[in-house]
């Protein structure tokens, strides 16, 4: 390091590192847009010389703060307090969405602003759709169901392959066994399909009565 506030701030940096990761551990898929969004979209050092470090900073502090309390309760009542507007905003709200089973309309709420927020990202409104349909499940109609997993599976979508996965369960549900597995099949050949996406079919497959091919 040239001078002692340069090592400071490296070693501040690294425990905020720190703490974004823990919270990945924590929150398991929205782990990874708390790393993104706390820093704005843009790589750590990025963020470092932006002119919104302060704020940036603040909002983060504030996060992991939240994130650290005990309770799905706890963590949701001190999110509401964080002032934020703009990408900060919509980060929050997918932040509060990760508790529905403490308190599901405030997940489905959040979801929402999200998904109608014509300012956000694409792929942060595909996710917020994904979610609100897993947190939904039957009480949503199939067919309605059907329509929204089937906008995020086109081609070139973020998330094509977790909405084609789920898809394959609608099969399912609907007693369409074989294709169902065949819909699986496709995704064991997928490139973009997740090593744990894979496995996922895999199991499904086998748990239909259909076979894996051998290699």
């Amino acid at each position: 390091m040239s001078n002692p506030e340069s090592f400071i701030d490296e070693v501040t940096e690294e425990v905020r590192r720190d703490k974004l990761y823990a919270a990945f551990r924590k929150y398991g898929w929205i782990g990874v847009l708390i790393v993104l969004g706390v820093v704005g979209g843009t790589a750590w050092t990025e963020w470092r010389k932006s002119s919104a470090e302060t704020a940036a900073k603040a909002f983060g502090d504030a996060v992991m703060a939240a994130t650290e309390l005990q309770t799905p309760a706890e963590r949701r009542a001190a999110l509401d307090q964080i002032q934020a507007t703009g990408d900060h905003a919509m980060i929050l709200d997918m932040m509060k969405a990760t508790d529905p089973a403490e308190d599901r309309e405030a997940t489905l709420a959040a979801l929402a602003r999200v998904e109608a927020d014509a300012k956000a990202p694409q792929a942060w409104r595909d996710l917020a759709t994904l979610r609100r349909v897993l947190v939904q499940g039957k009480d949503l109609a199939l067919a309605d169901r059907r329509a929204a997993l089937e906008s995020l599976a086109r081609p070139g979508g973020t998330f094509r392959t977790l909405a084609a996965e789920q898809l394959a369960y609608l099969l399912v549900e609907e007693g369409k066994t074989a294709d169902a597995i065949k819909g699986l099949e496709a995704l064991l050949q997928d490139q973009e399909a997740t090593q744990s996406l894979r496995a996922r079919a895999r199991q499904m497959i086998i748990a239909l009565g259909g076979e894996i091919a051998a290699g």
